[in-house]
């Protein structure tokens, strides 16, 4: 597997990057990097099996109806072509199990002559060449019976949707209190769909070998899950799927699952006994899965004349397919971040002609900053009180839901870190009051949170004969560094250089690891690689006084230290060869850390039924930030710059600030895309996404980025996680748009209530 290999030689850290102090909490650079920088980091689709064929996705031209028939005569016959799937030709395959943990009784049809958005797979073309494939695809003519088709939520034929009870929240009387308060506020707050668009585009490589075993490459945020979909697609046992994925180029919540492509191309494989390899492309990636659903909530707060809350009132909606149903939970931060009597918060789900939604950064609790952070800033201006005061008049204590205690929270700290940083003290309140020559200044201030979920790990640690390190596991590195922070937990537990330890990720024949999803991967494995190399640390003791052949035997453990790869002043693989042993080698499990049964492991890493909630045990556990922003609007053309950015974060103990930093910053910068730019438009006469690709879905580039400031207000938090961090990965982008829009307020003295924020809505 050339992916670890490139890790095995390339991934050392050089001598000094871990700095003085231990190696765990060091600035140690991305163990990674060079591999990447030299392009020696080979990605899924960069492999190249011998006979490998090309597939292409054909998409449907309509939003709803059926297929009425697939003429592909000229197709067939074209050069290069070996195999042609549609509906009539694409087989059922075997039901799956979701991440629920809850296997379907139906077939698993990967192409249907029923047609419930538009781009839908309709075909796949299967070619000696890309471009051979590329253009019998494009001779392949569709013929439908179409049916009427809503668009998006704003669409006329929409219907109320349904309510999800499940996510439903309350306590005290909020209507009544509402209705009795001195100080009412109600607003409705939107944001539109929202895309993944990573730079690695979403595809696969599948080989066969044989009937019975498969090969799969693909970027994969879980590879536990995904191996098990293609064996139950396939009726195979699990050992004999192979799925690797060393490396992945971005996947924000989009690379946790099987798609359809995925099913096609594996079954296509099989047919014609060779690999295929099937790339999305861009504009496929925009409904060959879901991103972030559009959503509508409706926020009423209730007050005293002196800012304190006296009622919430939350009623959010989130569109989903007609297929499936996806809930973008908003009502996830309304309910925590501040102190109220009175809450109430319900959701509906309102199916579409799109694709099914999915997981895009912080899902939830993103959009449900957006609106609550909005309104409490409205608010403040309502009551006359500064932002950043009526946020601390109204700090919560304790979950106010769950009746329970903070784990931690440093919210506190980090409003006040942040404003000392940024000068907020300077803010004059009046809107409109702050400018340089053209241009209109605003500050604004919002707070976010990510709850904890957390999960076991399982880890293998190695001590080598020749005095190097390994850590194995099937966890994945997509730009977060886990490649880095686990070298370093192994060198600190080992008391080795962290230049000594390498790190295989990646490959489902690895001791299994859950999803990397919910800002967990962190906390979960440092837990487990530290007590699987805590385990070596002890068996690399015991045979020091045991072992008949050990140099050290018969002496007392505390006489046998170990540091600096030496145990007693001896090398680790001199004292190896001594005993004639190649290798120490440890695998733990942190089941028993988490509070998790492990009569089922698989269920923990192939489902999320064994995930602890933030509120599963005694206290409430939560990450926390809060975001100081400051715009430039001009003043004639009403374009929004970001010029400036503070935030201070909760994420309880740092394993690399390097790279934790990183991961805050690119939130932040997605934040302030979402803010200013990100949008998808859809046809109403159609469903059609019109700005399917990258130079009309704008993204944040580096010229509409500031200078960021970070700074970690968090402490360790022992209910988080093993080692005390809390998740890092999620949090910075909830709360960085309503800071954004609060800030253009505060320039413009013009309230923005539907993202993203453009000239047209300013000066219109």
């Amino acid at each position: 597997m050339s992916g670890q290999a490139d890790v095995l030689t390339e991934g050392r850290v050089k001598r000094g990057d871990a700095g003085d102090g231990a190696p765990l909490g060091a600035r140690v650079s991305r163990i990674d990097g060079m591999a990447k920088i030299r392009g020696a980091a080979t990605y899924a689709l960069e492999h190249r099996p011998a006979e490998m064929a090309h597939a292409v996705l054909v998409g449907s031209t309509i939003a709803a109806g059926k297929l009425r028939r697939l003429l592909d005569t000229s197709a067939a016959a074209a050069p290069g072509v070996r195999l042609i799937l549609t509906a009539d030709t694409m087989p059922d395959l075997r039901p799956v199990t979701n991440w629920l943990g809850v296997r379907g009784d139906k077939p698993y049809r990967a192409l249907t002559h029923t047609i419930t958005f538009q781009g839908q797979h309709i075909a796949a073309v299967v070619a000696d060449t890309l471009e051979q494939a590329t253009e019998a695809a494009r001779l392949l003519k569709a013929e439908y019976d179409i049916a009427p088709a809503i668009a998006d939520l704003d669409d006329s034929k929409v219907g109320p949707g349904t309510e999800v009870d499940a996510v439903a929240m309350a306590w005290g009387d909020a209507d009544a209190a509402l209705e009795a308060a001195p100080v009412k506020l109600q607003q409705e707050y939107a944001t539109p769909r929202e895309y993944n668009v990573p730079i690695e585009p979403h595809g696969l490589i599948a080989a066969w070998e044989g009937a019975d075993r498969l090969t799969v490459w693909e970027p994969s945020q879980w590879i536990a899950f995904m191996t098990r979909t293609y064996a139950e697609l396939f009726d195979l046992p699990f050992e004999n799927v192979r799925l690797i994925s060393p490396y992945i180029g971005g996947g924000f919540g989009s690379k946790a699952f099987v798609y359809p492509y995925g099913a096609i191309a594996a079954q296509a494989a099989k047919q014609l006994g060779r690999p295929v390899k099937l790339a999305v492309t861009r504009p496929q990636t925009f409904t060959a899965f879901g991103g972030r659903a559009e959503t509508r909530q409706k926020v009423a707060l209730g007050a005293t004349r002196d800012g304190k809350l006296l009622a919430i009132r939350h009623r959010g909606l989130n569109e989903t397919s007609v297929t499936d149903t996806w809930v973008e939970r908003c009502g996830e931060v309304a309910a925590l971040m501040y102190a109220t009597p009175n809450f109430s918060s319900k959701h509906r789900v309102v199916p579409v002609n799109t694709v099914t939604p999915s997981a895009l950064r912080a899902p939830g609790e993103n959009p449900s900053a957006w609106a609550i952070e909005s309104a409490i800033d409205e608010l403040a201006y309502e009551v006359g009180l500064d932002p950043l005061e009526i946020r601390l008049r109204n700090y919560a204590d304790h979950d106010h839901h769950a009746d329970k205690p903070w784990s931690t929270r440093q919210l506190r700290e980090a409003f006040a870190a942040g404003a000392e940083r940024f000068g907020w003290s300077k803010r004059n309140p009046a809107p409109r009051s702050m400018r340089n020559g053209h241009h209109l200044i605003g500050w604004g201030v919002a707070a976010g949170m990510y709850p904890m979920r957390r999960t076991a790990g399982q880890a293998m640690v190695r001590i080598l004969g020749d005095g190097g390190v390994e850590v194995v596991s099937a966890a994945i590195d997509m730009g977060q560094g886990t490649y880095t922070i686990l070298a370093q937990t192994a060198a600190e537990a080992l008391g080795v250089p962290v230049e000594r330890v390498t790190v295989r990720l990646g490959d489902s024949t690895l001791p299994l690891a859950p999803v990397a999803g919910g800002s967990q991967l962190a906390g979960l494995m440092t837990g487990a690689v530290h007590k699987a190399a805590l385990a070596a640390r002890d068996e690399l003791i015991g045979l020091g006084l045991n072992d008949p052949k050990s140099p050290f035997r018969d002496r007392q453990a505390n006489t046998l230290p170990v540091a600096d790869g030496r145990i007693n002043g001896m090398e680790f693989g001199a004292f190896l060869q001594a005993l004639g042993r190649d290798r120490i080698e440890c695998l733990r499990d942190t089941f028993a850390e988490n509070g998790i049964s492990s009569d089922d492991p698989f269920k923990n890493y192939a489902t999320i039924t064994t995930m602890r909630a933030p509120t599963d045990g005694e206290v409430s556990v939560h990450s926390w930030c809060a975001h100081f922003i400051e715009v430039k609007v001009d003043e004639d053309f009403g374009t929004v710059r970001v010029s400036r950015v503070v935030s201070a974060l909760d994420c309880g103990r740092i394993y690399n600030p390097k790279l934790a930093e990183s991961q805050w910053k690119g939130g932040i910068i997605m934040g302030i895309g979402q803010a200013l730019l990100e949008e998808g438009i859809v046809d109403p006469r159609n469903g059609r996404v019109i700005n399917n690709n990258l130079g009309d879905y704008l993204i944040a580039t580096n010229a509409d980025i500031p200078e960021i400031e970070v700074i970690s207000v968090g402490v360790p938090d022992p209910h988080a996680s093993v080692l005390g961090g809390k998740g890092v990965g999620e949090l910075p982008i909830v709360g960085v748009a309503p800071a954004i829009a609060n800030a253009v307020f505060h320039a413009t003295g013009k309230r923005i209530r539907d993202l993203p924020i453009t000239l047209e809505k300013l000066i219109g």
